[in-house]
């Protein structure tokens, strides 16, 4: 195929266009369409969860306060220092758990590829835990250490069995799911040998939750973000051949390894930094790749509609904790494990046979 043919091929449901510094970049159509639409109501949720909650205080107040500083103390500190953070915080950690699921399920060729499937959210959540109940430290400085070495360390326990007889997928979620498993009867020795204070602190982290966020865990989060997703952006076409089996991959001349190496790091990184800032949160990553892919009709796991379709899960849950039994608020990621197991089971009933085939 000539130059001139390459560059105006076009596949059907793909849109070719310009770019301003030269060249041209293919993308997929519906899926662009789909990722300005989930944008849209993830910004719709957080000002929803912004102007409204269970402190007296108007919409147009709660707006005025927000965008002049008018207004009391208590106001202030409501809006400004307690819902602004919370949900900045929703928008960011569900973009990075999303991202992070979407690049698992990706590489591995498996939809059951998310961090807290295969135990690199475990793994993150012991390190927390040692720095809770081991350390007695529970700053967010000591959990961020704590949480980013446990899934480093997880990680490389993982791959190192995984690479034992080849870096697949398969091998990957089995060694996972095995390390995942030990650090969990880990975790709940830790809890049960704690004293009675430590332990509830740590066990209200380990569920997940965004009730005492404050700007200070933010700035790690976002500068984490500012790296791996330009970083994941730019390797959307490497994992898009990694999608096409190894073999197919190998044949376009991507080496199998060391990409497979470098996105579970960029998604590794994403896990552990969305623990370290709300805690073990399940499910999400696990199901906003494929509720992406299912919106957009993509061919593969479609990795950007899956950071929006994170932040609209995250801020959705978070909205329905924080009002489902107002005044009192539930730990999100027991919002997101309720939904994630219906989602599931909503799986698995899809197929006529029950197989669960409708899960790829």
């Amino acid at each position: 195929m000539s130059t001139t043919k390459q560059a105006s091929y076009r596949p059907a449901g793909y849109v070719r266009r310009r770019l301003p510094w030269g060249g041209s970049l293919l993308t997929h159509r519906r899926s662009g369409i789909v990722t300005l639409l989930l944008t849209v109501t993830a910004l719709l949720l957080a000002v929803a969860t912004l102007l409204t909650g269970a402190y007296e205080i108007s919409p147009g107040q709660a707006l005025d306060t927000l965008l002049t500083g008018s207004g009391s103390n208590l106001d202030r500190f409501i809006v400004i220092d307690q819902r602004l953070p919370r949900v900045i915080a929703a928008l960011l950690v569900g973009v990075a758990l999303g991202t992070s699921g979407a690049i698992f399920q990706s590489t591995s060729r498996n939809p059951l590829a998310s961090p807290d499937i295969i135990g690199f959210t475990t793994g993150a959540a012991s390190g927390g835990l040692l720095m809770i109940l081991v350390i007695g430290t529970a700053t967010s400085r000591a959990i961020l250490l704590g949480t980013v070495v446990g899934g480093a360390l997880t990680a490389v326990v993982v791959v190192t069995f995984a690479l034992r007889r080849g870096l697949t997928g398969d091998r990957l979620i089995l060694s996972g799911i095995a390390i995942g498993a030990m650090l969990a009867a880990v975790n709940d020795y830790l809890l049960s040998r704690a004293p009675i204070e430590a332990a509830e602190t740590a066990k209200a982290w380990q569920h997940g939750s965004l009730n005492a966020i404050s700007w200070l865990p933010i700035l790690p989060l976002a500068l984490t973000l500012a790296v791996c997703l330009p970083a994941t952006l730019a390797m959307v076409r490497t994992i898009r051949a990694l999608e096409l089996g190894d073999d197919a991959a190998a044949g376009t001349g991507v080496p199998i390894v060391r990409a497979r190496l470098t996105s579970f790091a960029i998604g590794i990184a994403l896990a552990a930094i969305a623990v370290a800032t709300a805690g073990p949160i399940g499910f999400l990553a696990l199901a906003a790749p494929q509720l992406a892919r299912r919106l957009s009709h993509s061919p593969g796991v479609a990795v950007v509609p899956s950071m929006a379709m994170g932040a609209v899960v995250l801020a959705a849950a978070d909205l329905l904790a924080q009002r489902l039994l107002s005044p009192f608020q539930i730990p999100v990621g027991l919002v997101t494990a309720a939904v994630g197991g219906i989602y599931l089971v909503w799986l698995l009933t899809m197929a006529p046979d029950g197989s669960g085939r409708g899960f790829r």
